[in-house]
């Protein structure tokens, strides 16, 4: 879909000003070198609410993607489609004065500011792309589509990587565009106050995650060609994968047939989404 313009109100502008201004003070040290040297290819500006169509087509010689416009949160399954298209679902609707510190779900400014930059990081975008690739043939699964967006969650949109800053010390940067778009969890992420795991593919599809607080851990990548690699990995995980969702379906058939399928303490036995991760033997 080419998209439309969007008549931006002055309203519009402001709130669009002041988030990326706040932001643009912020986020120095603390943001990934990839963020920045993609916000300059990118162009963005605090002045004006850059036209999606333009956007995507400056993208597009840039980098190979494009930009599809959505209305909200769309499915799932269809946004991991797009993604495997390397065309990145943005939302055209931009968030309100009352709204600035807190969204419950994305709008122009996460998905521009914070997505868009980093797209334009070769390893990055080409881990994005991989990742909704290799599990394309498994979309029509339910239990499949969650391990990918928990995979897409701890990366994509609350990621951490460690870099090295101007005297050669390696330090924590954010990555993820949750993080980057959000003034509390921009200071939060980098705090005392959660954890931080080294990132480890099956350990983060074993995680569940929250919309609706800060995240209490996130995954920390040593770089972003170690994220790629990781690609690696996740092919020949997803096989087997697949084959103990498999197992657990027909198990849980299987209980709710039973007359008896109950617990010691009288509740129902059927396994858990994350059941199938835990079930499935290390990569060796």
């Amino acid at each position: 879909m080419q998209p439309a313009f969007i008549p931006y109100t002055d309203t519009d502008r402001q709130v669009w000003s002041t988030l990326l201004e706040r932001q643009a003070l912020l986020l120095p040290g603390k943001a990934t070198a990839a963020f920045g040297e993609g916000l300059r290819q990118v162009g963005l500006q605090a002045a004006s609410i850059p036209q999606l169509a333009a956007l995507s087509e400056r993208f597009h010689s840039l980098t190979g993607w494009r930009f599809e416009p959505v209305n909200g949160i769309v499915d799932d399954r269809v946004f991991f489609e797009l993604l495997a298209e390397r065309r990145f679902p943005i939302t055209t609707w931009l968030r309100s004065p009352a709204q600035l510190d807190y969204l419950e779900e994305p709008d122009f400014f996460h998905d521009c500011y914070g997505h868009v930059p980093l797209l334009a990081n070769e390893p990055f975008s080409d881990y994005l792309h991989g990742m909704a690739e290799a599990f394309r043939p498994y979309l029509h699964r339910p239990v499949m589509v969650e391990l990918l967006t928990r995979l897409y969650w701890f990366t994509v949109e609350f990621g951490l990587i460690r870099e090295a800053n101007e005297q050669g010390i390696a330090e924590l940067r954010i990555y993820g565009a949750g993080i980057l778009s959000s003034v509390g969890e921009t200071a939060y992420s980098l705090g005392d106050v959660p954890e931080r795991r080294p990132f480890d593919l099956q350990q983060v599809m074993a995680t569940p995650y929250r919309k609706d607080a800060y995240q209490g851990v996130y995954y920390v990548v040593p770089s972003y060609e170690a994220l790629f690699a990781s690609l690696s990995e996740l092919r020949s995980l997803l096989p087997r994968l697949a084959r103990v969702a498999d197992e657990a379906a027909l198990q849980q058939l299987a209980d709710a047939a039973a007359p008896h399928a109950r617990g010691s303490d009288g509740t129902d036995t059927l396994l858990p989404v994350s059941t199938p991760l835990a079930a499935v033997p290390a990569a060796g």
